[in-house]
């Protein structure tokens, strides 16, 4: 029943073709897309990932060709995260200034300052035990000790030119202490993109192959949201806000459409959703084998991801689709 005119019955809009288009609520733009991309040292070398097909590893100079495509796709920009040559309990080279993130930084900047450029904080990645915090003699994660080490990341990568830091450990109190740390050494408009709603989720799988820091003892529940909660996500978002974030987080997408909802209705603050390895990897090997269409379920995937608040979306899937949907406006 349409309001007011209780003899009017509602009707489905029956569109096709460029109608169908005009009439669509929700549309989906490269510019909102955000490209992972994992880098190492070396020269010359781009490393299948297993897991993950049609995704590498990335020396510097391989990646620096790469990223041609994501100017000339009109991709919103990337998010790095680093593969040391060495792990260790203090993850040392995550703050080296002669880090593969660092080193990195400043030759993209060098090359492509129009690329906009996130890069990921936390330990797990330069972690010997492949945690995302300092632990210890137990094996247990140390919330406050970790804050620092967040703080040396955050800012060595600022000072490296990082266009947003990316905290996704979900210690608490780090957005406070990285935004103090940023703050005090002159980065007061470094934009921080709080991993704020990050469950402990299965589908970070094949990213943990890909950085090789899957743990080596217990798990990461500890630290990292239940699948089960989505109140905490308000709570948690709620105070990442007040710390200090300027963007705000979901991850996994696709299993919590949900949450990127009800996040964006309380908060109506800028929204990023992170479309994880898993869920790239299922739909990759679903459509290898034939069970599905890999163009129409990418898009359809993302399309749900922005339907339901996310503004910006980081996925594997970012050049992918923006190709499909550049062709699209120009045929």
């Amino acid at each position: 029943m349409v309001s007011g005119y209780p003899s009017v019955r509602p009707r489905r809009l029956r569109a096709s073709g460029k109608l169908s288009s005009l009439a669509r609520e929700t549309l989906l733009d490269p510019s909102k897309f955000i490209m992972p991309y994992f880098v190492r040292h070396g020269k010359g070398v781009k490393e299948k990932i297993p897991t993950m097909p049609g995704q590498f590893r990335y020396s510097t100079d391989e990646l620096l060709k790469e990223l041609k495509r994501v100017a000339s796709l009109g991709i919103g920009g990337v998010i790095l995260f680093g593969i040391p040559e060495v792990k260790d309990e203090l993850a040392s080279e995550a703050y080296s200034e002669n880090g593969i993130i660092q080193k990195t930084l400043r030759a993209l900047k060098d090359s492509y300052p129009e690329i906009l450029v996130i890069t990921d904080v936390c330990l797990c990645d330069y972690m010997s035990h492949g945690h995302c915090g300092i632990v210890d003699e137990n094996g247990v994660v140390k919330n406050d000790e970790t804050l620092e080490f967040l703080a040396k990341i955050a800012l060595s990568y600022a000072k490296a030119g990082s266009d947003i830091i990316a905290p996704s450990d979900m210690m608490d109190g780090r957005v406070k202490k990285i935004r103090q740390a940023l703050d005090d050494e002159g980065y007061e408009n470094m934009p921080i993109m709080s991993y704020s709603s990050k469950y402990a989720s299965s589908f970070y799988g094949p990213f943990r192959d890909a950085a090789d820091c899957f743990p080596k003892f217990g798990d990461r529940k500890s630290y990292q949201m239940d699948p089960g909660n989505s109140d905490e996500a308000i709570l948690e978002t709620g105070l990442d806000l007040d710390e200090g974030a300027d963007i705000i987080m979901v991850k996994p997408a696709l299993s919590y459409l949900d949450v990127i909802y009800r996040i964006k209705q309380a908060f109506k603050r800028p929204l990023a959703a992170y479309n994880v390895s898993g869920e790239y990897s299922m739909i990759k090997a679903a459509s290898m084998l034939g069970y599905i269409n890999e163009e129409t379920a990418v898009i359809e995937m993302l399309t749900s991801i922005k339907r339901a608040g996310a503004d910006i979306i980081i996925s594997y899937y970012s050049l992918f689709a923006a190709k499909i949907l550049n062709n699209r406006r120009q045929a």
